[in-house]
């Protein structure tokens, strides 16, 4: 087994390189400790609470959020440095600092589709009511639990998916708020969003495996370079050229991990800040004069589109209501188009009232941000079904004034990612050594050589870059140790099979896991607030 616990070795950075490297990448961290605290002062000064009770929520809310961000960095990011670190192409620090400064630049560069698409996941009602006592368990109990099973399954150096916590924790969170309700327990949760999630965490792995083997075969029948296919040996370090392609793939998942990854605590920051200062978060107050009044005259072309498809049958009293009704049932009835209409008109017409976005009155903004949220959900829903079967001009005019909805509620500030960024950074210095022995030594019967870390690392490069493009959470540990797997059934080095069978139990038992931990927790603390 190769000495993990080396400080220098023949063709490594000088000492005081890797000092320096530290040095510069605590510098960049303390910056943007100063950048968050500045920005986030910046936009809470003009909220005036009575109560110090918000602060106290919002402050540890966002430790807790963070602190889940910490525990993802150094759990699923020990992936992505345990092929330079255990083949010797990389010191640990120098590794671990490299890759968390990738996962920083990877999160700061990330779009937000995977942030919205998990909270899609979640019960219409926690979200519009997530500033009470019921949000606040939601938030805690999700959190939580993902950080408890992420910290059990680290200890004993199994590779788990911090992806599947989360999302398990989110189901267990929607099922324990419909049994608390005297409902059946499962309309609470989006099947149908759930099951998009669940099939790219179940075929990322799949994919991970046989790509990873099929790289290894024509790499090995097009380079045939002996070094390239040799494990590594005591504390030598590969030939140059090696050692740069694993560096390069090392620093391709880290940043694809970064992108994917850090935006799951994005998004359930913001319902945080949502929730408790939603004077300053609930809007996004960076939209426009110019681009309120598109959102005005297109929401007036829905609304006259939408009108084509009432049938003649009025409006209720409480367009509202009926919309969360469908949002939550997933049940079209002859009243449901009526009050989309009415309430894409009631959004039109208290924008234009106000003049700007920006412009929304404290007392008015919770209200205005849960019409337009109820609005683009329940678009996006019979777009997903096709009923009513629009016309492709009606699919035009109403997905048009779904994506200015969308641009005034799912927002991220910059600051948040400095803050996902250097948690997750931070995390990734830390926690390294258990996960780099497992997938280094405990997959297969013979080592990890060069080829294999570089097919298996490309491959997860590839795979989570290309699920961050379509908004869809992978796992990077799931990718990564399946091509690890599949590299070394391609190479015929056979596998450990109690080491596969600990993964693949792992992996199985996360998500009832989290279901039950989150579930127990959020009926905890609905009794306890």
């Amino acid at each position: 087994m190769p000495d993990l616990s080396y400080s220098s070795q023949p063709g490594a950075a000088p000492a005081r390189g890797r000092n320096l490297s530290l040095i510069a990448f605590l510098v960049v961290i303390a910056a943007g400790i100063a950048y968050v605290g500045t920005h986030l002062a910046s936009d809470l000064s003009p909220v005036r609470e009575t109560s110090a009770m918000p602060w106290l929520l919002l402050g540890i809310a966002l430790l807790i959020a963070l602190g889940f961000e910490f525990v993802n960095g150094f759990h699923d990011t020990a992936n992505a440095v345990a092929t330079v670190i255990y083949t010797h192409s990389l010191t640990p620090n120098l590794a671990v600092v490299w890759s968390g400064a990738w996962n920083f630049l990877g999160v700061l560069t990330s779009t937000g589709a995977v942030a919205f698409g998990i909270l899609q996941l979640l019960p219409v009602e926690l979200i519009l009511q997530v500033g009470n006592s019921a949000g606040f368990a939601m938030v805690f109990a999700l959190l939580i639990a993902a950080i408890i099973w992420n910290l059990g399954t680290w200890y004993f150096g199994l590779p788990s998916s911090s992806s599947h916590t989360l999302i398990g924790s989110i189901i267990g969170v929607g099922l324990m708020n419909q049994m608390l309700h005297g409902a059946s327990g499962t309309s609470g949760v989006d099947w149908s969003q759930a099951l998009g999630v669940g099939k790219s965490l179940l075929f990322s792995p799949v994919v991970g495996f046989i790509a990873a083997g099929l790289l290894l075969l024509v790499l090995k029948a097009l380079v045939r370079i002996p070094a390239l296919y040799a494990e590594p040996k005591g504390k030598e370090p590969p030939p140059f050229w090696i050692r740069a392609l694993l560096i390069l793939t090392c620093t391709g998942v880290s940043f694809a991990h970064g992108s994917n990854d850090g935006q799951k605590g994005m998004g359930l920051i913001m319902l945080i800040l949502i929730g408790t200062v939603p004077t300053a978060y609930a809007l996004n107050r960076a939209v426009t004069p110019a681009e309120t009044q598109t959102f005005v005259a297109v929401a007036q072309q829905a609304a006259q589109t939408l009108g084509g498809y009432t049938n003649g049958v009025a409006a209720p009293a409480n367009p509202r209501a009926e919309v969360e009704r469908f949002v939550s049932s997933r049940q079209l009835t002859p009243q449901t188009v009526p009050a989309l209409q009415a309430l894409t008109t009631q959004v039109g017409n208290a924008v234009a009232g106000y003049g700007s976005i920006a412009d929304v009155p404290q007392a008015s903004v919770d209200n205005v941000r849960n019409d337009m949220y109820v609005t683009s959900e329940a678009i996006r829903l019979m777009q997903k079904s096709n009923q009513p079967a629009f016309s492709p001009d009606a699919e035009k005019a109403i997905s048009n004034f779904r994506t200015q909805i969308d641009h005034a509620t799912k927002f991220i500030p910059t600051w948040v990612k400095v803050a996902v960024a250097i948690a997750l950074g931070l995390g990734t210095m830390v926690g390294w050594k258990r996960i780099v022995v497992t997938v280094g030594e405990k997959i297969g019967k013979q080592h990890l050589s060069y080829g294999q870390g570089g097919c298996a690392e490309l491959v997860a490069m590839a795979t989570i870059g290309a699920a961050d493009v379509y908004g869809l959470p992978v796992s990077t540990t799931h990718v990564l140790s399946s091509g690890v797997a599949g590299t070394m059934a391609a190479n015929g080095s056979g596998l450990q099979w109690s080491t596969v069978r600990s993964l693949v139990l792992a992996w199985v038992l996360t998500l009832p896991a989290s279901i039950l931990l989150a579930a127990g927790l959020y009926w905890l603390f609905r009794h306890l607030f």
